[in-house]
Formats: C-alpha cells, sequence, structure tokens
C-alpha cells in the first residue's frame, strides 16, 4: 500500500474562530474520504497560559506563541488565520513567501488596499488560499445553488433580499472590544456578518453592480478594560440596496442591535419560475415555491435537507438526523484539503475575498 501524503497544519488564534477551525481540523478526516492525513502540528497565540490550554482541549501537538515562528517552519504545509482582521493581510504575505497553503477567516482584509496585496501575494507565490466564508457549505445553501443553476427557480433571478441580524452588542453597557475598533476590524456589522451575505449574493446570484446605502453607530462609545470611553468609530448597522450585472435587484442588512436575533442569517430569492428561502434558525430546510405548480397546490414547501443525495450529508448522519453549525466548517475543510491535493480551483479563494472587500468598501463609501 503506497504510503498516504500528510498535511502538517498549523492555527493562529485560540478564541471562537480558532476553535471552530480546530474542531473542522480534526473531525474532516474523520468523517470524509480524504487525499491525505492532517497532522494538527500546532495552534498559536498570544497568552501563553491561553494557547497552553487550547492546544490540549483542542488537540494540537504544541502551543507556539509568535506566529513568526510557525511561517518560518518549514514543516508546516497550512497556514490557518483565525486573528483579528488587522493582522489577516500580514500574516498571509509572510506565509504566501514562505509557500505555505493559507485558509484565511473573513473577511479577508480592512480594506481593499490591504486585499489586493494579499492576492497579488498568493498570485507570485503560487500558493493554494482560501477565505472560510463557511455559510457557502451549509447544505441547504448548497442546495439552493444547484436548484437555481439546474432553472428551477427560473431562468432569471429578479430579487435577492438578506438579513444578517444579532443582538450580542445591543445593550449600552457592552464594553469595548475589538470589533467596534475601525483600526483593527475595518467595519462593524458591515464587514462582520454583511461580509458572510455579500459573498452569498455573488455565489447565489452574480456579481454585483452598485449600491446605495445608509448606517448607523448607535452607541457612540464604549467603556474599555480602563474604565475609560473610547469612541466606537465602526457601523452598528447598515442597510443597502442595489443591482447585480445580470440585472437582479439587492436588498442587505446587517445589524447587532436586534433583540431577541442571535444569529439569523435568512435570504430570499425570487426568480422567474419560482421562489428559495432560508433561515439559519433553522438551517436544516430549505423553503422552495414552484410558480409551475396547479393552481390548487401551491405554496412554499419544507425541504428538509437530511437526504443522502443533498450536498455532504451522505458523509454524517441516516436520514432525517440534523447537522449544525460547526458541520459548516468541517465541510469547509474537507473541500479545502480535496482542491489542494487533487490542484483544482480552490472557492472562495482570496480572489473571492477580494471582490467581496470591493463591495464592502462601495457600501462604506455610499453610507458616508
Amino acid at each position: 500500500m503506497p504510503k498516504r501524503h500528510i498535511l502538517s497544519v498549523a492555527l493562529i488564534g485560540t478564541k471562537f474562530m480558532g476553535r471552530a477551525h480546530s474542531n473542522a481540523w480534526r473531525q474532516a478526516p474523520r468523517f470524509f474520504d480524504l487525499p491525505a492525513d492532517i497532522q494538527m502540528a500546532a495552534i498559536c497565540g498570544r497568552d501563553r497560559a491561553e494557547t497552553r490550554r487550547a492546544a490540549k482541549t483542542l488537540d494540537w501537538e504544541r502551543a507556539v506563541y509568535n506566529w513568526k515562528a510557525i511561517v518560518a517552519d518549514p514543516t508546516i504545509d497550512i497556514v490557518d488565520i483565525c486573528t483579528p482582521n488587522d493582522s489577516h493581510a500580514e500574516i498571509a504575505i509572510a506565509a504566501a513567501h514562505a509557500g505555505k497553503a493559507i485558509v484565511c477567516e473573513k473577511p479577508l482584509a480592512r480594506n481593499v488596499t490591504e486585499a489586493r496585496r494579499m492576492v497579488d501575494t498568493v498570485r507570485r507565490a503560487r500558493v493554494a488560499n482560501m477565505v472560510c466564508f463557511n455559510y457557502r457549505r451549509v447544505p441547504a445553501i448548497a442546495l439552493a445553488k444547484q436548484m437555481i443553476a439546474a432553472g428551477e427557480i427560473g431562468n432569471r433571478v429578479y430579487h435577492f433580499r438578506a438579513r444578517y441580524a444579532q443582538d450580542w452588542i445591543a445593550a449600552e453597557n457592552f464594553p469595548m472590544v475589538w470589533r467596534l475598533q475601525s483600526k483593527v476590524a475595518g467595519s462593524g456589522a458591515l464587514g462582520d456578518i454583511g461580509a458572510h451575505i455579500i459573498d452569498l449574493a455573488r455565489f447565489l446570484v452574480g456579481e454585483i453592480a452598485g449600491v446605495s446605502a445608509v448606517n448607523e453607530t448607535f452607541v457612540k462609545r464604549r467603556l474599555t478594560k480602563n474604565r475609560r470611553y473610547a469612541k466606537v468609530d465602526v457601523d452598528d448597522a447598515v442597510s443597502v440596496v442595489g443591482k447585480f450585472k445580470n440585472g437582479a435587484m439587492l436588498n442587505l442588512e446587517a445589524t447587532r442591535f436586534a433583540h431577541g436575533r442571535k444569529n439569523q442569517l435568512s435570504f430570499e430569492i425570487n426568480g422567474s419560475r419560482g421562489s428559495l428561502t432560508f433561515d439559519l434558525e433553522k438551517m436544516n430546510r430549505l423553503r422552495f415555491y414552484d410558480a409551475k405548480d396547479p393552481a390548487h397546490a401551491r405554496g412554499f414547501r419544507d425541504i428538509i435537507v437530511t437526504e443522502p443525495n443533498h450536498p455532504y450529508i451522505k458523509n454524517w448522519w441516516p436520514t432525517g438526523h440534523i447537522i449544525g453549525y460547526e458541520h459548516s466548517f468541517v465541510h469547509t475543510i474537507a473541500d479545502f484539503v480535496n482542491a489542494l491535493v487533487t490542484r483544482k480551483r480552490i472557492q472562495p479563494d482570496f480572489a473571492d475575498g477580494l471582490k467581496t472587500q470591493r463591495v464592502l468598501d462601495l457600501i462604506q463609501r455610499a453610507a458616508h
């Protein structure tokens, strides 16, 4: 039996996304027939005690405390970047120069200038790269993509409406965090959660031609750790109207001030023959309306996306057994490894991240 290729992975970041990605690297080879074995070689963070804990609990072989040591390590094949937005470009560019394949959390960068440098560098270095827009790999959303491509809602899309609503900073006494500072985050709700629905708009419908937008910062300052107030200089919410290059209309909303909405990503797509709707709070369901049904039988029907012929599902549980948020990351990593080893195109790559970043910057300019 020929010896299997081993891919050595290092992850930079120990917080929320670091945990999600760690689980994905651990589970992908257990549930998917990957063309290589995965070595979870190192996890990197600045807090030594926290990073050692993460290495132990998340199954990484060792803890590292400086990302530059990761990039300089010749045994590392893949660098996975799960850090705040202000370090994405620096780490990714250094990793590309070192010949590493790269996975980077979204948004790709703080602005178009950084994103373009990242794209230019990975192209010159000819290294594999992916930006982690994980919602593309929610099975119900992947099924929606297939149905649209097959013409099941018609040969034209008329409308794409999407909303991403959370409430985690809605309390006025919520303290200052890095996501509320433009020097670190680049933008607020727009880049944090709006980037996801912009990517889905591009993925499901096509490229965006132009936008109009308004935004608002509802709480202008927040209390810092040193008990002083600091200015919030990013958007708390943004609303967008626009058009796609194919003529479809676009309506988007991203807010972190929607009490009761913990993580609601929803969209509706209307085509010339039917419609599709999705809500992440009910992520195993896709709703479909077919205007060619007999008049007496028309209405939205629920597709419960748990069948083995639905995207990704055959790798999981028997029919009717649902999956969750974390599985979208497992699917992302499995697809990345498959494409990396077989030398197929990886999507979404940094070029996709740049296209989304251009729309983010366009919206920011339109809202001012």
